[in-house]
Formats: C-alpha cells, sequence, structure tokens
C-alpha cells in the first residue's frame, strides 16, 4: 500500500495508524467511492452525493454509479464522519488503481 501523502492533515502516527485499519477494512464497495471521491469529485463527497440524490430524484446527475445508490449514500456518509472525525482523507489511505 502506497504511504499517506503529504497532504494528510492527520501527521499523527496514532492517526495514521486508526486510519490506515479503518481503510484496510472498508469493502470494495466503500473502497470504490473513495476512488470516485478522489477521482472524479475533486476529494469531495458533496458533489457525489448530490449526484446520487439528484439520480434518485430524477433530477440532472454527473456520473452514474452501478451500486445501489442508498447504500452509497450511507456508505459515503460513514466515511465522511471519519474524515472529519480524524482531519484524514480516505484518500490517502486507500491504494487507488
Amino acid at each position: 500500500m502506497d504511504e499517506p501523502s503529504e497532504n494528510n492533515k492527520g501527521g499523527d502516527s496514532a492517526v495514521n495508524e486508526v486510519a490506515s485499519r479503518f481503510a484496510n477494512s472498508l469493502s470494495d464497495e466503500h473502497r470504490m467511492l473513495v476512488v470516485l471521491k478522489a477521482q472524479l469529485y475533486d476529494g469531495m463527497w458533496e458533489p457525489m452525493l448530490d449526484d446520487l440524490r439528484n439520480r434518485l430524484a430524477d433530477k440532472p446527475y454527473i456520473f452514474k454509479l452501478a451500486a445501489r445508490i442508498e447504500d452509497d449514500i450511507v456508505r459515503i456518509q460513514e466515511m465522511q464522519k471519519f474524515e472529519k472525525e480524524h482531519n484524514i482523507n480516505l484518500a490517502d489511505y486507500v491504494e487507488m488503481p
């Protein structure tokens, strides 16, 4: 696995360990969302959540995810909360394809 990038605001080794354990525990669906966040949404959750919610409401959206939308929204909210609590970006801990 790649080392956390210098952009990691949680430089503390205890935070890095917690973040690494969390990232390693993520399901493939969770990892896919982290990768999409990093690659398609400039590292931000909100535009992705907006896309998913717009799709559910039959409004215009940017990206069509194959996974179940409501489940993805829950996954994103869980990861968003973890990032905020630990002041990290999970993309620094999830290997990008």
